[in-house]
């Protein structure tokens, strides 16, 4: 393959040099910030041998190469164009300025919690494992591994206490985070995080048992000594306050005394802000919104994951999904576990066998090799050369996913399937759903596989693709 060449490729298949404003790569993408998205020629970007696929999201038009690949096509490119490497944040900064209201604040959240989800992920499937270890009657009847096998017991232990950490500490996770995206010192957004569940405080957890719920008296005011563990809302709010704050205080106190007077004055200022207004506003809020999905969900099952299953995958395509990462946090810390998250991993499953379909009736050779790889990814919950490279170009495949994705969907969501963690997408996403849900998860899986699979194939002969 002539690399030199395929980065010329792409250069007029996109507009040519001039309708670049910037352009960056992660590890399988090359993402550009274009001056006019309507230029790109599609059917002349997918002849291209090295590109599996390309999609807009967020502001960016970004093109699937392949790890390692993308590497060197960007050298080539940034050569070929005349331009200067940027950042990702440079791509993203200037991609920022064509968005509206409502894409921005989706743009937001992704750039909050798409950093610490390795963390959440990680912990999600270590879950998993204790899930096997301490589940009752998934091996014997009516009793765990840990049971029958009690040395294997504090292994147990110690796997749920690294796991348990990040959801633990979450909103020390979240401050960082979201103090680092609102422009303040992402440690001081660590020490918010991390004063919200301070052990001096009743833990959220236990607020709803608890006989007596200890107090602060302030001048008057009676504050409730509660922690947020688990909770989302309190920390995105208070993290906005404080990175404010910090910026403010930065542009008003000489240098020589920022150091002793920045951090204590936005800590101090916005840790009473979040016990005496933020914090109880914030979880009652947090309440409010878990309460809409429960009852949804609870009154209204066929109807939510039939819409849920349905339009998650185009949600993947505007980049709103990432909103529901915060949703599933706080369905999490209120309840214990998510009923939406299982639905994305048979999403990611259904996409993979709309893409497995495409290789059997496609004539092309490249969306032959391309649907298998594709497939296989998604089938191990990245969905992204699935949907891009092969589904959304075809369209059936990609509706047809839609419908095996919304009918897995109702069904998981009428056996009342929860996950407690939020774990790795597609065929692995059963070691985080809760043991005794396992049944009714993996005939959910089964109809993800076979409904998208039997409808791309039948729509794909009768079209002759």
């Amino acid at each position: 393959m002539d690399i030199r060449q395929t980065a010329a490729d792409i250069i007029a298949s996109i507009g040519g040099k001039d309708n670049i404003a910037k352009a960056s790569h992660c590890v399988t993408r090359l993402r550009f910030a274009l001056v006019d998205e309507g230029k790109v020629d599609q059917k002349a970007l997918e002849q291209i041998d090295a590109v599996k696929g390309s999609f807009s999201a967020n502001g960016q038009f970004q093109v699937v190469i392949g790890q390692g690949l993308v590497d060197k096509v960007y050298v080539e490119l940034t050569d070929l164009a005349g331009i200067e490497e940027s950042s990702k944040q440079d791509v993203k900064d200037e991609a920022e300025k064509k968005l509206n209201w409502l894409q921005r604040g989706v743009k937001m959240l992704a750039d909050i919690f798409i950093p610490i989800l390795p963390a959440i992920v990680t912990a999600g499937l270590l879950m998993g494992i204790n899930n096997i270890l301490a589940g009752k009657g998934i091996f014997y009847a009516g009793k765990s591994v840990v049971d029958v096998h009690t040395a294997w017991k504090d292994f147990a232990d110690i796997i749920n206490l690294i796991a348990n950490t990040a959801f633990t500490f979450l909103p020390a996770l979240i401050g960082w985070s979201a103090v680092k995206r609102f422009g303040g010192n992402p440690l001081l957004g660590i020490v918010l995080g991390l004063m919200l569940v301070h052990p001096d405080l009743l833990n959220a957890w236990g607020y709803g048992e608890a006989k007596e719920v200890p107090v602060w008296n302030l001048f008057g005011l009676t504050i409730e000594k509660v922690g947020y563990q688990g909770q989302v809302l309190p920390v995105l709010f208070a993290s906005y306050a404080l990175a404010k704050l910090e910026i403010f205080l930065k542009k008003r106190i000489p240098d020589a005394f920022q150091l002793l007077l920045v951090a204590p004055i936005a800590l101090l200022v916005t840790g009473f802000l979040s016990f005496i207004v933020i914090g109880p506003v914030t979880f009652g809020l947090g309440n409010a919104i878990t309460l809409f999905f429960t009852t949804i969900f609870d009154k209204f099952a066929i109807l939510g994951g039939l819409v849920y299953g349905a339009l998650y995958a185009p949600l993947v395509i505007t980049g709103m999904h990432h909103t529901f990462l915060a949703v599933d946090l706080q369905l999490i810390g209120d309840m214990g576990g998510t009923f939406l998250w299982p639905i994305v991993a048979l999403s990611n499953i259904s996409q993979g066998s709309a893409a497995l379909a495409m290789m059997l009736v496609s004539r092309d050779e490249k969306v032959k090799g391309l649907s298998l790889t594709s497939a296989i990814s998604a089938y191990l919950g990245i969905t992204e050369p699935a949907m891009f490279g092969v589904n959304l170009r075809f369209r059936y495949p990609f509706i047809s996913a839609m419908i095996g994705s919304a009918t897995a969907a109702v069904w998981i969501t009428l056996n009342k399937v929860l996950a407690p963690s939020i774990g790795v997408g597609g065929l692995p996403a059963f070691l985080s759903i809760v043991p005794e849900k396992w049944l009714p998860f993996f005939i959910g899986m089964a109809v993800a596989i076979v409904v998208p699979f039997v409808l791309t194939f039948v729509i794909g002969k009768a079209r002759k693709q």
